[in-house]
């Protein structure tokens, strides 16, 4: 796992918890906003963080 894959899934965490929690303290709907982006992150670092299966990587 590479340094900018690792920042992403930090992130990830980051803004899924930060949106949990603001949402469970406030009361406010609208920090669900935030754990949705945090799922839609973490899904881009999962498909463009994945290596070639070993026989179609080139030379």
């Amino acid at each position: 796992m590479n340094g900018a894959l690792k920042a992403a899934w930090g992130l990830t965490a980051f803004v899924v918890l930060a949106g949990l929690v603001l949402w469970l303290v406030t009361g406010e709907a609208v920090f669900a906003v935030f754990i949705v982006l945090g799922l839609l992150t973490g899904v881009g670092a999962w498909l463009t963080g994945r290596t070639a299966p070993k026989g179609d990587r080139t030379p």
